[in-house]
């Protein structure tokens, strides 16, 4: 899997949550390392080592999206892993008729956000830090302040799945989205190739 799946996959999960069903896709898909090491031994983390011996790369580096999503809304997407200074980054601005919002993945535990009807003397966005007044938040972190990390993102998720299974109720994410997001990337892979438009089919009801 190159960009589009290890990275972009989880940002098409985010904007079909926050914006709505993607309805066409058009896409710049490039690799920019035609070959590279071959692994030796584990391939990530501190001890992940690379041999002398080089093979040809068949990923993508980078993919540049844009989109027209079925509620009418345009928006663009780009992932790479060709970006010195980036660690594990995924943000997103989303902006609307009332206001913006905005979000890294790097500053997990801030949102930030603008309205449009802000006085001139006020205009721009201002944020807002995790606490106990957002979801789960008295659970998990009951002083203001005091943050979240990754661990606890998933703590979320683990409860939202095993309390769907006691409640016997359909849960979310589930494998109707996982097979959306692939029709997605597919697309957008199949448009880096020809340059045109791909219509994205919907998953039924």
């Amino acid at each position: 899997s190159g960009t589009l799946g290890d990275i972009g996959t989880h940002v098409i999960d985010a904007a079909r949550l926050l914006v709505g069903e993607f309805e066409q896709v058009n896409a710049i898909v490039k690799t920019f390392i035609p070959e590279r090491p071959l692994p030796a031994g584990r391939f990530f983390g501190p001890s992940g080592a690379a041999s002398s011996e080089k093979g040809k790369v068949d990923v993508d580096d980078t993919a540049l999206t844009m989109i027209k999503f079925a509620g009418g809304a345009h928006g663009t997407i780009e992932v790479t892993r060709n970006s010195w200074g980036h660690h594990n980054q995924l943000g997103f601005e989303i902006h609307g008729t009332r206001g913006s919002i905005a979000f890294d993945y790097q500053r997990l535990n801030e949102l930030r956000v603008a309205f449009a009807d802000d006085p001139a003397d006020a205009f721009g966005f201002r944020t807002i830090y995790s606490g106990p007044n957002q979801p789960f938040g008295d659970k998990l972190w009951p002083v203001a302040g005091m943050g979240q990390g990754y661990i606890d993102i998933k703590s979320i998720e683990w409860y939202n799945f095993l309390q769907a299974i006691a409640d016997n109720k359909p849960a979310s994410p589930d494998f109707r989205d996982g097979v959306q997001i692939e029709r997605i990337a597919e697309a957008i892979l199949v448009s880096g190739q020809n340059g045109a438009w791909e219509t994205i089919k919907q998953s039924a009801a």
